[in-house]
């Protein structure tokens, strides 16, 4: 559940080059706030990765809600 979450949402990740420095910019629309840049794309879409699984959990400890992705939906249940 928590794999398929995570390939959908950064399946949906945009990415772009910056102009004034060149390097890559990547966010994932409907997470705000997370974002990611590094030197080239291979290491924006490895530091995007890591920043979503921080996103989530930082969300999860605040009992924050968490978008739905391409049907994939994250609930936190209450347990006794």
């Amino acid at each position: 559940m928590l794999t398929k979450y995570l390939q959908a949402a950064m399946q949906q990740a945009k990415y772009e080059i910056l102009s004034d420095d060149g390097t890559y910019y990547g966010e994932i629309p409907g997470f705000a706030g997370l974002w990611a840049n590094a030197k080239n794309l291979e290491a924006c879409r490895e530091e995007l990765a890591e920043v979503l699984e921080e996103w989530i959990l930082f969300r999860v400890s605040r009992n924050l809600p968490l978008p739905i992705v391409k049907g994939h939906e994250l609930k936190i249940k209450e347990v006794a």
